[in-house]
């Protein structure tokens, strides 16, 4: 059996900004954003939060699957911003969504969250453990970018997206590859809170996200095609059979180099960081529900997802919808 996604769900938060607000803030501008990353506006949080958005993108998600949240057996929750150590953010959408018949845990993979935990409930499905799950992507970057750093926070929105994945016999997840690079890690980190106890006190350094842009953008380009070819050829596919690539937006330039190395048209490669930025797990979910409500996916259509990012992780999935 695989893991068939039936239902999809996103929310944005009301407050956007776009790169002229930006530009009140730090020295750059609008063409100079444009022309790097694609990006033009980005959603920030005021009255949203990590678990709040979470809960309302899961609703809409069982909503167009038509499924209950009490038929649920597992939720997964793809989050490097949660609003608590614990509990989880999944624990707390199970208590909000009344999902009393699922377990529920966190996954931890930056802006390869999302796929990472798709890949999971493949696994629990497979296994046939479980064959009803709802796989959430949610960021709140915004309260962890330090806005005063031009370098970063051009880059960075909150946002949420899930996906309810059912039970299938034929269509799903057909294949998926993952990746782990921790030695170049520090290219990508975020330090946690204070270490401060009885015995001692250790501050860290880094209190925001600080990325080496130039070491992501390399290990990206190399890796997320590297990645999708390896998918091709286990499956015997050619990057001409693939109906639509929905890759982490993280940076336009990223999506057209991979398009180039597979030779493929750019509109097989839908984005919408141009008005979500760069929102880490929740990018892919964000895009998928899009994408969804737009009616572009058609029930046999050949999908490539990917995701890359901090850790340094990455991963793609070849799903039939």
């Amino acid at each position: 059996m695989n893991a068939r996604i039936i239902g999809t769900g996103s929310v944005l938060p009301k407050k956007v900004v776009t790169n002229f607000d930006l530009a009140e803030i730090v020295d750059t501008n609008d063409e100079w954003i444009v022309s790097r990353t694609g990006i033009k506006e980005r959603h920030v949080a005021i009255e949203e939060s990590t678990s709040s958005m979470a809960t309302e993108a899961g609703k809409k998600a069982l909503e167009d699957a038509g499924m209950t949240a009490e038929e649920l057996e597992m939720i997964l929750v793809a989050t490097v911003t949660p609003d608590y150590v614990t509990p989880s953010t999944a624990c707390m959408v199970q208590a909000a969504i009344g999902a009393t018949n699922a377990v529920a845990m966190d996954l931890s993979a930056a802006c390869s969250g999302f796929v990472f935990a798709l890949n999971t409930a493949q696994a629990y499905i497979r296994a046939g453990i479980y064959k009803k799950i709802l796989v959430i992507g949610v960021e709140t970057l915004s309260k962890v970018v330090d806005w005063t750093d031009r370098s970063t926070c051009i880059l960075f929105g909150d946002g949420a997206g899930a996906a309810v994945v059912s039970a299938d016999a034929e269509a799903g997840i057909q294949d998926f590859v993952q990746y782990t690079d921790g030695a170049k890690g520090v290219a990508l980190q975020c330090d946690a809170r204070q270490h401060k106890n009885l015995f001692g006190t250790r501050a860290f350094e880094n209190e925001y996200v600080q990325m080496d842009g130039q070491a992501v953008f390399k290990f990206a380009v190399r890796r997320v095609p590297e990645s999708i070819q390896k998918l091709l050829d286990r499956n015997q596919l050619t990057a001409e059979q693939i109906d639509l690539y929905v890759l982490h937006q993280a940076n336009m330039r990223i999506i057209e180099t991979v398009a180039k190395f597979l030779k493929e048209p750019m509109d097989k490669f839908p984005m919408n960081m141009e008005r979500c930025g760069n929102t880490s797990g929740a990018s892919v979910p964000l895009l998928l529900d899009e994408l969804n409500r737009a009616g572009r996916f058609k029930r046999g259509d050949k999908l490539i997802l990917s995701g890359f990012g901090g850790g340094l992780t990455w991963g793609s999935i070849y799903m039939i919808w």
